[in-house]
């Protein structure tokens, strides 16, 4: 009974039943439906009668659906609190990554550029590309650029492996992209010297025409290269279900 058990999954994952105990409910209802037929089969039946008979001690669809559903504990956090995780959470571990990597550009500064105005701007020639400092350097770099796609991806796959609808994705996506399209690095040295650098991070200033249409260029680049993963996931999952309704000559 392979379609039967495909669409339980489905209907599970779009009540909002968390992934992993989805797979272990149909895991159950596998092994309880094989001992039905079993015993079907031991009394006489043939094998589709016995199927036949055993889907039904079973239980139909929304009865095993709804028998997950009442249960909350079962409920994933997608379900439960949409607004935290692609709302909260995208923004959090953005900060977190950011601050990684401000952190490398600084202590950079200080170890390999201690007399330097900024941190920026160096370009090492190509007999210097593999050495410490420039390695360090990229790292951070690579940390701060290319955090906002990771996440985003995190985003798209956690709502493929959900069966979410594009609302709270794209609410995901749109954050992450407004956010990594708005961000500047600021790196000044203190007055005198022996003051340490400082770098930190803000939103984009300047003319407000000028600041405005580099952000949306920005932001509408980050939301392509995040969002492509989830459309071509909906693309298939629409083909795949179209498929599945083709009648079967």
């Amino acid at each position: 009974m392979p379609k039967f058990f495909s669409e339980l999954r489905e209907k599970l994952l779009r009540a909002g039943v968390a992934p992993r105990h989805v797979r272990r409910y149909l895991n159950e209802l596998r092994d309880h439906f094989a001992d039905l037929k079993a015993e079907e089969q031991s009394a006489g039946r043939g094998a589709a009668d016995a199927e036949s008979a055993a889907l039904v001690r079973l239980g139909g669809l929304n009865d095993l659906v709804k028998a997950m559903v009442e249960q909350r504990q079962f409920q994933s956090w997608c379900a439960r609190a949409p607004w935290v995780l692609f709302g909260l959470t995208p923004l959090a571990l953005l900060a977190l990554a950011w601050s990684g990597a401000l952190f490398i550009l600084w202590s950079g500064w200080q170890m390999f550029l201690p007399g330097a105005e900024t941190p920026f701007g160096v370009h090492p020639g190509p007999h210097r590309l593999f050495e410490l400092s420039n390695i360090y350097f990229q790292v951070g770099r690579m940390i701060y650029f290319f955090a906002p796609i990771v996440i985003g991806w995190g985003v798209a796959i956690l709502a493929a492996r959900q069966r979410l609808r594009a609302v709270w994705p794209g609410v995901g996506f749109v954050l992450i992209a407004l956010a990594a399209g708005t961000l500047e690095v600021h790196a000044r040295r203190p007055d005198g010297p022996s003051g340490a650098g400082h770098v930190s991070m803000g939103f984009a200033s300047g003319p407000a025409q000028q600041v405005i249409s580099a952000d949306l260029v920005h932001a509408l680049v980050f939301i392509l290269i995040m969002v492509t993963p989830y459309l071509i996931w909906r693309v298939q999952r629409v083909l795949r279900i179209a498929r599945q309704q083709i009648p079967q000559r």
